[in-house]
C-alpha cells in the first residue's frame, strides 16, 4: 500500500502545489435536487503521494463577481495597497485570495463599536413649546412652554425616548444577544452588512483589519493511488442556495464546480494525511463502512485499495441518500464490485422514494444488527464517515444497542464496549465527520 509520507511536507496550506483539474462530472441525475459531481486532478510530477483515508486540501478563490460588488459598496478600486498576513498587495487582490468575504465573521461585527461611536451619536429631541390657535376667531388657543422640569410635557403628549441611527440600533442588537449574532452570520456576508449598514465607511486597511483568513478545504479522497496513479479523486456535494434575495454558495464547491479550470496548473491544493481513518494492517480483517452521500468518498477507495491488495477481508458497505435514480453514487461500481464478490453485502437506504417508507443507513444498521454483531465480534472493523451532528450521533447510538441487545451487555456495558474498548483501546471503530 502506498504510504505517501514522503512526498506530504514537500507542500503544504502555505505552500501549496498548483494542480491541475481534468475531470468535473456530475453524478448525479440532472432532475436530483443535489448535485454531486466526481472531481479528478492530475498530480502531474509534484511527487505528492497519498494513502486511502486522507484528504486532499483546496484553496479556493472568491467569486470574482462577489469581489467586485463589495469593491463597488466600499468605494474603493481595488488597486489601494494594505498589508496582510501574506505581506503587502492591493486590496483587490487581498479580498480575492487571502480572506473569507463569502460570510461574516463575529470578530468584524464586535470591532464596529469604535465605527459608531465615532459616527454616531444618539440623538435626543425634546418639545419645548407648543402653540395652537383657531382659524375662525374662537377661543380654542392653546399656549405652552416647557417649565424645565424633566416631566413636564402637554396634555396628551408622552415621552418617546431617544432618537438613534437604525444600524446602530441593529449592532447593538447583536453584540448584546448571542443568538441573534449567530442567526444574522448565517448565510450573509459583508454585502449584506454594509446594505443594512449604509452609512459605515472605511479606510481599506480598516477593512480587512478584522477579516477572517481564507482558510483551506478539506475533502475525503475518494481513491486509490495505486489504482489511480498520479491522479486523486474527489467527491463533491456542490452547494447552491437563495438567501435574503441573493443567489448563494459553498465557497470552494461552486469555485471547482463554475470557476477553477480545466487542464490548467491553478488550482492550489496539498495532502492532508490521516493518522487514524486507515484500513486493518492486516487484509484478512473484516470492515464495515457506513457512508451515505459524500460519505461514501474514503470507502470507494477503501474498496479500490483492498482489490488492489488482494485483501481477503470481507467488506460491507451501508450507504444511503434521497432515490435511487438520481442519487445512487458511483452505483455502477458498487453493482460491480458486489457481483464480482468484492463486495461482500451492500444495503442501500433511500429517504425520498414515494414507494417506500423514509429508510436510513442507521434504520439498516439495527434491521442487521445480529449480523453486525457477529463481524464485530469477530473483530471487523467499524467505520462511519460524513454528517456528525445527525447521521453520526445516529449511527453510533445504534451501534451500541446492536452491542447490548445481540452482545448481551447491559446499556452501560455497551456503551463502554463501542466507546472505550472499540474507539480507544482497540481502534476499530474509526469516524471520519463533519
Amino acid at each position: 500500500m502506498t504510504s505517501g509520507d514522503g512526498a506530504m511536507s514537500e507542500y503544504s496550506s502555505k505552500s501549496p502545489y498548483l494542480g491541475k483539474m481534468v475531470e468535473k462530472r456530475v453524478i448525479t441525475h440532472p432532475d436530483s435536487t443535489k448535485e454531486t459531481r466526481h472531481i479528478v486532478f492530475d498530480l502531474g510530477d509534484s511527487g505528492l503521494e497519498y494513502k486511502v483515508g486522507d484528504a486532499l486540501g483546496i484553496i479556493p478563490e472568491n467569486p470574482e463577481e462577489l469581489v467586485s460588488d463589495l469593491l463597488g459598496l466600499l468605494n474603493f478600486t481595488g488597486e489601494e495597497m494594505v498589508e496582510t498576513h501574506l505581506g503587502e498587495t492591493n486590496i483587490g487582490d487581498a479580498l480575492a485570495n487571502h480572506y473569507e468575504i463569502h460570510r461574516l465573521c463575529k470578530k468584524f461585527i464586535q470591532g464596529l463599536e469604535m465605527k459608531f461611536s465615532s459616527t454616531s451619536p444618539k440623538i435626543s429631541v425634546r418639545l419645548v413649546g407648543r402653540s395652537r390657535a383657531s382659524t375662525n376667531g374662537d377661543s380654542n388657543n392653546v399656549e405652552w412652554g416647557w417649565s424645565g422640569e424633566e416631566e413636564d410635557y402637554p396634555e396628551g403628549f408622552a415621552p418617546v425616548g431617544a432618537l438613534s441611527d437604525p444600524a446602530l440600533m441593529l449592532w447593538e442588537s447583536l453584540v448584546n444577544d448571542p443568538d441573534a449574532m449567530e442567526d444574522y452570520l448565517w448565510s450573509r456576508d459583508y454585502i449584506d452588512l454594509l446594505s443594512d449598514m449604509p452609512n459605515l465607511s472605511f479606510t481599506p486597511q480598516e477593512f480587512v483589519s478584522n477579516l477572517d483568513r481564507l482558510k483551506p478545504r478539506l475533502y475525503s479522497i475518494a481513491s486509490s493511488l495505486d489504482a489511480h496513479p498520479g491522479q486523486v479523486e474527489l467527491t463533491v456535494a456542490i452547494v447552491r442556495y437563495n438567501h435574503h434575495g441573493r443567489d448563494r454558495g459553498g465557497l470552494c464547491t461552486v469555485y471547482m464546480a463554475d470557476s477553477a479550470p480545466l487542464n490548467k496548473e491553478t488550482i492550489p491544493m496539498f495532502m492532508s494525511p490521516t493518522r487514524s481513518f486507515v484500513l486493518p494492517a492486516n487484509g484478512d480483517t473484516d470492515i464495515i463502512m457506513v457512508g451515505p452521500g459524500t460519505g461514501i468518498a474514503p470507502f470507494r477507495a477503501f474498496l479500490e485499495q483492498r482489490k488492489f491488495d488482494g485483501a481477503k477481508g470481507r467488506n460491507w458497505l451501508f450507504f444511503g441518500d434521497r432515490t435511487f435514480t438520481h442519487e445512487y453514487l458511483y452505483g455502477g461500481e458498487l453493482d460491480d464490485w458486489l457481483d464480482s464478490g468484492h463486495l461482500t453485502r451492500l444495503d442501500l437506504a433511500w429517504s425520498r422514494m414515494a414507494e417506500i417508507p423514509k429508510t436510513y443507513v442507521q434504520n439498516l444498521m439495527a434491521k442487521n444488527g445480529e449480523e453486525i454483531w457477529s463481524w464485530i465480534d469477530g473483530g471487523a472493523y467499524f467505520y462511519v464517515c460524513g454528517d456528525k451532528n445527525r447521521m453520526a450521533k445516529d449511527v453510533h447510538k445504534t451501534l451500541i444497542n446492536i452491542c447490548e441487545e445481540h452482545g448481551g451487555m447491559s446499556a452501560e456495558d455497551a456503551k463502554e464496549f463501542v466507546e472505550q474498548r472499540m474507539m480507544k483501546q482497540e481502534k476499530r471503530y474509526l469516524r471520519d465527520v463533519y
